[in-house]
């Protein structure tokens, strides 16, 4: 473990990091396999199912850029272009960040653009390749607005034992608001309260096996 203003680095069970928060008692990914779940969660059951070539991905809680990292690799893979915003409160400083061992875990992806990724300016967009752009944003998601709508969701907040304030249905109403038609909101919750606040904002709500740990998973279109 190595420790950072009370967050700690750990291994989970497929090798990679992940972080623990010690204020809130949680980890950021989870520890059966950080990098898993990020694959199953947003890119199987993410953006494969986003059938467009330019895609505008809006993600809540960019925490240790994993997310954005994959994407980044998934875009380069199919010859797609994102656009990705990334909402965090908690900025990593990048001593923290250069001990995470995600560049072996992911071997498409340069260390120049995994350092591209984390050190780029927050608040202004920046062009990692021709594949990804990113807008890293230090702003809490009820204080977010967006000029353009989204394509894609990417709900990775702290889960609501942690920050019940994260999973207010406010939130997810304005976020119906900022997805285009046919596109969908995807996390690893499939709390129950979570789903019917869901519906109830007009989301139609799928869940679906979940990854290593979680019995499902949540994805919810606008239809």
């Amino acid at each position: 473990m190595d420790m950072k203003k009370g967050i700690l680095i750990q291994e989970t069970k497929d090798g990679s990091h992940t972080l623990y928060n010690e204020s809130l008692d949680e980890t950021y990914h989870s520890t059966h396999g950080a990098v898993q779940e990020a694959n199953h969660v947003f890119i199987d059951n993410g953006i494969k199912l986003i059938d467009k070539s330019d895609i505008n991905i809006l993600e809540v809680g960019f925490g240790t850029g994993l997310n954005a990292i994959l994407t980044n690799n998934y875009a380069k893979e199919n010859s797609i272009v994102i656009n990705y915003i990334g909402l965090e409160t908690i900025p990593l400083g990048m001593d923290l960040i250069n001990k995470l061992n995600y560049l072996s875990e992911n071997k498409y992806l340069s260390e120049d653009e995994f350092m591209n990724i984390h050190k780029c300016d927050w608040e202004i967009p920046s062009q990692i390749n021709d594949s990804f752009s990113i807008t890293k944003k230090n702003i809490r998601i009820q204080n977010f607005q967006s000029e353009h709508n989204f394509d894609l969701v990417y709900y990775d907040a702290f889960g609501p034992r942690a920050q019940i304030e994260m999973w207010d249905r406010s939130i997810f109403e304005n976020l119906f608001s900022l997805i285009n038609h046919g596109g969908k909101l995807v996390t690893y919750c499939a709390m129950g309260q979570f789903k019917r606040d869901l519906k109830s904002v007009g989301f139609v709500v799928e869940c679906v096996q979940g990854p290593p740990g979680k019995r499902e998973m949540t994805i919810a279109s606008k239809k």
